[in-house]
């Protein structure tokens, strides 16, 4: 019986010391996979007989999980293995998590936008040492639209404000707009990301702070810590907008890090440099380095959204971003380029009364570009003088990207039955246009490409759309000028076209007071269906 019993716990240690080593190594194959932890001894159970079958496909298994993230073939896949932010069961990610699973669409069209720009995006925060998440954001910023415009007036995949963007050395002017060059504005909102980091020491703050504004995501902490309450994200008193905007991005990180659990798949993007930039030294035409490049200008474009016009900005950044194979032909053509070669010159002659500003607006260019292109220090020239203007080498209206076009696309696409222009004058503000044409005001803004806090510039000119033929016919208005006759008044005047004298006074900066001189030209803004014979 002793010997029998002896036997039986041998043999149960030998069992026991044979069975260790492949538990260990299967653990530890598992461990290095990214998937969810409740399936992982799901994973063990259904592999551990086959490990120990082939110890040489075991090898091959380790060796493939132990692959650095970088290695990944999809791109999604390497920042998947690099998620770290905790996942709380919290209603509000719980409601964000839901709406994404239930559109799967939307994800798939996201994964289409970002599959150009996502690469350099990810390479970027890895550099840093910055969380993976990051990633994700512009996705909840502007689903990797680069030409996204908020009502806040936000621009760009990351969603920058004028202030914070000039603040972290985006340039914004008639050229170029930083918040809308993919590669530039990574670099200052990860940029900004780390200081709000370092401020709060605490990364959900520092999403919330980029939402709302560091400011604000102070002053909730200190109303809390106050009242004695807890001071971490979801504890706080914060905007609608950014209560949400925190659990949109986790909602996001946790359907990627789970996606076997929650049975979805993201589109693929390839884990390879997409597009490769090119220095170009100087200002060049659009059109020309897609023609010199293979490429469509409007794909050109799309990949350097940060151009407002049919060029690069003369005063740089001198870039293109372009898919591999395209950057390397331009840059073939560049090299045996000069510089006067990558944009069109017209040579043209001083008329009288002509300026810089009037000559650079008929041609579509800026002051700065002329007088770069004519080494002119000021704006001082003479009638007779020859320019040469920089233009460029196709019609403007098939540089469908540019700021200009994508206005015009904006305003015709149809918004109701009727549509009007209105002419914008001095003193006019959304709220008040709003109100004459009872048509709601965010509306009005975004028919025009604008948010409602834009300034309006006199001369512009919005479109108005209306629902029927009453309302179209109270606004049909023009800009006119009136000519000042002997014996007119503001009274008599506004009551010839309709206006009020309010309005008069507006529009011209002149005050009831101001006595009037015969011949004196007003500006007026009347509704043309309105005026009488006399007008």
């Amino acid at each position: 019986m002793k010997h029998w019993l002896v036997l039986t716990i041998g043999a149960v240690v030998l069992t026991g010391c044979q069975s260790t080593p492949t538990e260990r190594q299967t653990t530890k194959t598992i461990t290095q996979q990214p998937e969810p932890a409740k399936s992982t001894k799901e994973d063990t159970t259904s592999t551990s007989p086959e490990l120990i079958e082939t110890p040489v496909l075991l090898a091959k298994e380790t060796a493939v999980e132990q692959l650095p993230p970088q290695q990944e073939t999809d791109l999604w896949q390497r920042v998947r293995r690099q998620l770290q932010f905790e996942i709380p069961d919290n209603p509000r990610l719980i409601a964000q998590r839901n709406y994404y699973l239930k559109h799967p669409a939307y994800m798939d069209r996201v994964a289409k936008r970002a599959a150009p720009f996502m690469h350099l995006i990810v390479d970027e925060i890895e550099r840093r040492g910055l969380p993976l998440e990051l990633a994700l954001l512009p996705i909840v910023e502007s689903a990797f639209d680069p030409f996204a415009y908020s009502h806040g007036q936000a621009a760009g995949v990351w969603q920058f404000i004028p202030g914070t963007a000039r603040q972290y050395g985006l340039d914004i002017n008639w050229w170029y707009d930083g918040r809308r060059d993919v590669y530039a504005a990574t670099h200052a909102a990860l940029d900004y990301l780390t200081d709000l980091n370092s401020r709060f020491d605490n990364w959900l703050h520092a999403l919330a702070a980029y939402n709302s504004g560091g400011g604000r995501v102070s002053s909730a902490i200190r109303k809390n810590k106050r009242a004695g309450k807890p001071t971490d994200f979801w504890s706080l008193d914060l905007p609608r907008e950014t209560r949400a905007y925190v659990p949109k991005l986790l909602a996001l990180a946790d359907i990627l890090k789970q996606q076997d659990h929650y049975q979805v798949s993201w589109l693929p993007i390839a884990n390879e440099s997409y597009l490769e930039m090119v220095e170009t030294d100087s200002q060049i035409d659009l059109a020309l380095a897609a023609e010199k490049s293979g490429l469509e200008l409007d794909q050109l474009h799309h990949y350097n959204s940060g151009y407002n016009r049919w060029a690069t900005d003369p005063e740089g950044p001198h870039r293109l971003w372009l898919p591999v194979e395209h950057a390397q032909q331009l840059k073939q053509w560049l090299s045996a380029a000069q510089s006067d070669d990558l944009v069109r010159w017209t040579r043209h002659q001083v008329k009288s009364g002509e300026s810089l500003s009037v000559i650079a607006k008929n041609y579509h260019t800026s002051t700065q570009a002329i007088q770069q292109a004519n080494s002119l220090r000021g704006h001082l020239i003479r009638a007779g003088d020859y320019l040469l203007i920089p233009t460029a080498s196709q019609a403007l209206d098939d540089y469908n990207l540019s700021a200009g076009q994508r206005l015009t696309t904006t305003q015709s696409q149809q918004r109701g039955t009727y549509k009007i222009s209105h002419e914008i004058v001095r003193g006019d503000t959304f709220w008040d246009l709003s109100r004459k044409y009872n048509v709601n005001l965010r509306q009005l803004a975004k028919w025009n490409g604008m948010a409602p806090t834009d300034p309006l510039r006199p001369g512009k000119e919005l479109v108005v759309w209306l629902k029927d033929d009453a309302q179209a016919a109270r606004g049909i208005t023009r800009s006119i000028h009136y000519r000042v006759r002997s014996g007119d008044s503001l009274a008599r005047i506004s009551q010839k076209f309709n206006v009020s004298i309010q309005d008069i006074e507006k529009w011209n900066q002149i005050r009831r007071s101001s006595y009037l001189q015969p011949g004196q030209r007003l500006k007026l803004l009347v509704d043309v269906t309105r005026l009488g014979s006399e007008s």
